[in-house]
């Protein structure tokens, strides 16, 4: 005996009962053998598929996990190509429980939005980017293409204490730029 796994694709223009009905057809013969079971059965429901298959463009996912003898795998995939509503199929060994996809948690500095993201956030607040240990945001970066106006204007402020005014700002900016 040995453990395997099946994902069936059905088509989504059909119900539940229909469904149901179809795998305990399908699973009738995983349990034919004497000692097969099934030991889990995973509706995962209607999801978009990668490609058309068929012209369908949604189907209905159900994972079965089983212990069966190989004798019986030759009839049940046969039944299952049979089948017009399966759109399709992978019987596979089962390797124990589902794994769950992990979250990208990685720290790569290579990624655009983590870049992104720390860029700005250094420039809303070069304290709370150091202490995150971000290097603050000082114009070196190919994607500010040498334009540090917003930057120095921001700098301005933040050293006069937000005193000067919004045309100050405005007439600071426009004299760099003709630098």
């Amino acid at each position: 005996m040995r453990d395997y796994e099946v994902v069936y694709i059905f088509k989504s223009s059909l119900t539940t009962e229909e469904i149901e009905g179809r795998l305990e057809g399908h699973h009738a013969k995983i349990l034919s053998a004497s000692g097969s079971e099934i030991t889990a059965v995973e509706h995962w429901g209607k999801r978009q598929l990668a490609y058309p298959i068929d012209r369908n463009d949604n189907g209905y996912y159900v994972v079965t996990q089983f212990t069966a003898s190989p004798a019986v795998l030759p009839d049940f995939e046969r039944a299952l190509k049979l089948d017009d509503d399966l759109l399709r199929h992978l019987v596979v060994l089962s390797e124990g429980e589902l794994p769950m996809p992990a979250l990208d948690d990685r720290g790569d500095d290579d990624r655009n939005g983590d870049r992104i993201r720390r860029k700005v956030d250094a420039a809303a607040a070069p304290d709370a980017a150091a202490a995150a240990g971000a290097p603050a945001d000082e114009g070196d970066d190919a994607a500010d293409e040498g334009d540090d106006t917003t930057d120095d204007a921001a700098a301005d402020d933040a050293a006069t204490g937000g005193d000067e005014s919004d045309e100050d700002d405005a007439d600071d900016v426009d004299a760099e730029r003709e630098n």
